[in-house]
């Protein structure tokens, strides 16, 4: 498109539309008669206006001019209104001083920039003495703003009301911060400026408006997330979007009078060539906001996974390298996030050192810098301790001896220490020095390994390197993974991101930090002789993704290379290959087969082999799986990870072992005692004679103790379905448990239940008791955040299941007014597949089916598979975001495996057919 030929803002001739406004109040004779015209006169100038943006936007690509352009045009048309508004509705028959307004653009809008679904804030400045004319007139253009469809945050105010409550209210003088005249009486804006800048922007204060705004920032990070990485950021209120931009910029304005650009370079906080990435950054993430709102059609902030292949295909990015387009615009976006952070800390360094910022430390009390300390460093070391930093003791430390680029994270370890500034820039402007030279160096490579494998904080002190553009380049095969996202709805972070949080959780169990949730890895992490292997292993273990290969294969090949460069010896390099090439192994048995299936156990410990493996196994898998979000770990995961692992261990131990299955089973039921002490012996012992030996080895405790009343409370009240549930806000899922008499169909009911009245499954787990009942355990994706919400949510569950038992209600007909899949999942492609494998055991065909998940799959899965004459044995039921998992083992009616391969093809076609079906999206 040629931009030459797209109208230039602000889109409209300012003077043609007063004389056209001024037309039709002459020939409707009256201002109420000529309102509808105005306004459908000023709504055509608001869709040309943002057409006209758009197409801009689409041809330059340039979003910061696409925001000034359309805050031209808001300010043309705020003055296009108010001398409409004076001159035909509300004119000033007697003008006095009192009869004087100005109009005064604050916040986003006074800055000059506006996105097309942001808030227009408007300042009514009117003088000390006051006639109704002011108010009127202020009402009368906001309504008409209102009824454009402009959303419009505004106050009324006198200057002595604005200096009262700036004083008061860091939100207010914030806001007046950027205060522009837009139009009206300049002399009563002058005095608002001066008065202002006088009274209100005083040094006495800076120290107090700065932890003010450093602690809003800490508060927004905490409600999108605290990571910049997230895969679906906030562009505006996330860590590392425009915000955190803006605070840049307010602070620049209250400590320098002026913008980043004159007032924090001028002060020589930021170079010219961060005053470039400053600049760099807010236009690229003015486009990405603009193309938002322009796609959604309202102020959307968040950039989900429905919108980011729209978006990427909007602003360019192509399929490259193994890299989906939309993957390649995320990393994009997650590097500019990054060098917003860098700008951050740097300026935060800066306020630090002028004492207008308190500095952080990550172990201050614990740990104080001492004098001999910092002399030892002095002497010692090519740096220095400033200010409570760590600095470089001259310019040329890097350049004299690279090895300082990683030895000056091993001292900021040692010390506790933030970065100073001056080093920061040093570090960044020497990563060319990262060559290989320095990547070959055994001295190099020790540190880095020390760091690695350290038992202080080798999560934070990896970050920093990763934040410092370090660690990419002194590993390349981990640059490769940075900002690197994965489309898919089950990561939650970047890749490289996770790899830290990984490291991250390994340490913390080795700490002893998640004893109560993860007991068995605490005790074992004790045990493991190879320890250096496994905390390589979790750093490396997903750094082949990005390529067109299996990420496990060719990401142990990247490691068999790399570890003997770390100082690994053979053995260690060997296992963490195994370790990464098998890392998703035991996470998937553990939670797709019928671990009570010996063939499964024995088929695992040829995989494994050793006891040694085995514990390395578990421990990256808990971390791995821990490290992919919230949400994702829960107590069933634990169970069933634990449960193979001691099912697993008697056979690589070569039948030792230091707790049998029995005595596992023992227990197990102790603790059940021991929490129902108060309960009559006799009912806890008729529960515990009715299940069999796998339900005490894959169900924790505390379900046990639901389960236990849930059957009380059944036989109590003589109820022929019961049903309890457990919710938690922090993982969002909602444990929904039914009780019920077993028959084949009943699990297509339940999940038919489920999905009919809105609720999302995320998992399941069933079992029967000895005595015919149905025991199943559904893991729903928690809806609403208030627990009196959700209560009535499973009520409303609940008697959908009794009605469909009871036969009152039709499945078929409930599913069929269910709610449509999430629109988010509707962007993601799953291949279908369906597999019938008879050599995973020994008495059943086991089905393993995946595809996109979608509202009721389950149900029309297990309904398919009645119809098709199968007996459901066990199934196991996991969704990895948007994909769909799910594995049943199965026998014909006559209690025989299906080997026909006519009837096996017949099977395959049918639940191909469903996994096949596009959901309707929301």
């Amino acid at each position: 498109m040629d931009v030459s030929a797209i109208a230039k803002a602000p889109y409209f001739d300012p003077l043609e539309a007063r004389d056209d406004l001024k037309r039709i109040a002459t020939e409707a004779g009256d201002a109420g008669e000529a309102r509808p015209q105005i306004l459908s006169y000023c709504k055509a100038l608001l869709k040309n206006a943002r057409a006209a943006a758009e197409a801009q936007l689409l041809a330059d690509g340039d979003g910061r001019r696409c925001a000034s352009g359309l805050s031209h045009f808001t300010d043309e048309l705020v003055r296009l209104i108010y001398d409409y508004t004076v001159a035909h509705v509300y004119r000033a028959t007697n003008p006095s001083d009192a009869e004087r307004m100005a109009i005064v653009a604050t916040g986003g809008f006074g800055r000059g920039l506006l996105a097309p679904g942001s808030d227009i804030d408007l300042l009514f400045l009117l003088p000390y003495k006051q006639t109704p004319w002011g108010e009127s007139v202020a009402e009368y253009m906001l309504y008409l703003l209102w009824d454009l469809g402009l959303k419009v945050g505004h106050a009324t105010r006198t200057v002595d009301q604005c200096i009262k409550l700036a004083l008061s209210d860091h939100t207010i003088l914030t806001a007046l911060l950027d205060q522009r005249l837009i139009h009206g009486d300049a002399e009563l804006h002058r005095e608002l400026e001066t008065r202002f800048w006088a009274d209100v922007v005083t040094g006495a204060i800076a120290r107090q408006f700065v932890e003010a705004k450093m602690a809003e920032r800490d508060e927004r990070h905490r409600r999108t997330g605290q990571s910049r990485y997230l895969v679906e950021p906030n562009i505006k209120d996330g860590k590392g979007g425009l915000r955190d931009l803006h605070t840049l910029h307010w602070l620049s304005m209250y400590l320098h009078g002026e913008g980043p650009s004159k007032g924090l370079a001028s002060a020589g906080v930021f170079t010219s060539a961060e005053m470039a990435t400053f600049r760099r950054c807010e236009t690229f993430l003015w486009s990405v906001r603009c193309h938002l709102h322009f796609l959604t059609g309202r102020p959307e902030e968040r950039l989900t996974f429905d919108l980011q292949p729209i978006m990427a295909e909007r602003l360019g990015y192509r399929t490259h390298g193994g890299l989906r387009g939309v993957e390649r615009f995320m990393k994009h976006y997650f590097l500019v996030a990054k060098e917003v952070g860098n700008l951050t800390t740097i300026l935060c360094s800066a306020l630090e050192m002028q004492q207008l910022k308190s500095a952080p430390r990550f172990n201050q009390i614990l740990n104080p810098v001492t004098w001999v300390t910092r002399r030892r460093i002095r002497r010692t070391t090519a740096f220095r301790i400033d200010n409570e930093r760590l600095n470089v003791s001259d310019s040329d430390v890097f350049r004299r001896d690279p090895v300082n680029l990683i030895r000056f994270f091993a001292v900021a370890e040692e010390t506790g220490s933030f970065f100073h500034p001056s080093a920061v820039r040093f570090l960044r402007t020497s990563l060319r020095l990262i060559d290989d030279d320095l990547r070959n160096s055994p001295e190099a490579n020790r540190i880095f390994l020390d760091l690695l494998t350290s038992r202080n904080n080798p999560e934070g002190t990896l970050r920093r390197m990763n934040e410092a553009g370090v660690l990419g380049r002194f590993i390349p095969e981990f640059g490769r993974v940075v900002s690197m996202m994965q489309f898919n709805m089950y990561h939650h972070y970047t890749v490289d991101e996770h790899l830290l949080r990984t490291v991250g959780q390994l340490s913390a169990i080795e700490k002893g930090q998640l004893a109560k949730a993860l007991p068995l890895s605490t005790e074992i992490m004790r045990t493991i002789q190879n320890r250096r292997a496994l905390y390589v292993a979790a750093f490396l273990h997903d750094i082949g993704k990005g390529h067109f290969e299996d990420h496990s294969i060719l990401g142990a090949r990247l490691a068999r290379k790399l570890c003997p460069r770390f100082g690994l010896s053979a053995a260690e390099t060997e296992t963490v290959g195994w370790l990464i090439e098998n890392h998703l192994v035991m996470s998937n048995i553990a939670q797709s087969r019928d671990l009570a299936d010996p063939k499964t156990i024995r088929d695992f410990a040829d995989v494994v082999q050793s006891p040694e493996r085995l514990k390395l196994l578990l421990l990256l898998t808990v971390a791995d799986i821990r490290a992919v979000g919230p949400g994702t770990w829960n107590s069933w995961k634990g169970q069933l990870l634990r449960e193979l692992y001691w099912e697993t261990e008697p056979l690589v131990a070569g039948g030792h072992t230091q707790v049998s299955r029995r005595q596992r089973i023992t227990e197990s039921q102790s603790l059940l005692r021991s929490e129902l002490v108060n309960w009559p012996a006799l009912e806890v012992e008729r529960f515990i004679e009715r299940h069999y030996d796998d339900y005490w080895l894959k169900t924790d405790t505390r379900k046990q103790v639901e389960h236990a009343r849930l059957i009380r409370r059944a036989e109590e009240q003589g109820l022929r379905l019961a049903t309890s549930y457990t919710s938690s806000l922090f993982t969002g899922i909602t444990e929904l448990s039914i009780l019920a008499p077993n028959h084949p169909r009943l699990l297509a009911l339940f999940a038919g239940a489920c999905a009919a009245s809105g609720a999302n499954i995320i998992g399941a787990h069933i079992s029967t008791t000895r005595d015919g009942l149905a025991l199943d355990t559904f893991l729903l994706q928690r809806e609403f955040p208030d627990e009196m919400d959700e209560a009535r949510r499973m009520a409303q569950i609940t008697r959908t299941i009794e009605r469909a038992l009871g036969g009152e209600v039709r499945m078929r007909e409930l599913m069929a007014k269910r709610k449509p899949a999430e629109r988010r999942i509707t962007a993601f492609t799953v291949e279908p597949e369906a597999i019938i494998n008879n050599a995973l055991s020994d008495q059943f065909s086991v089905i393993e089916v995946s595809g996109r998940d979608r509202p009721g799959l389950l149900y029309e899965l297990t309904s398919t598979i009645s119809d098709l004459n199968l007996d459901i044995t066990s199934a196991h039921i996991t969704t990895y975001g948007e994909k769909a998992v799910d594995v049943f083992y199965v026998t014909d009616l006559t209690g025989k495996k299906v080997t026909s391969e006519q009837r096996q093809a017949a099977i395959r076609e049918r639940l191909l057919g469903v996994l096949s079906r596009v959901p309707e999206a929301a």
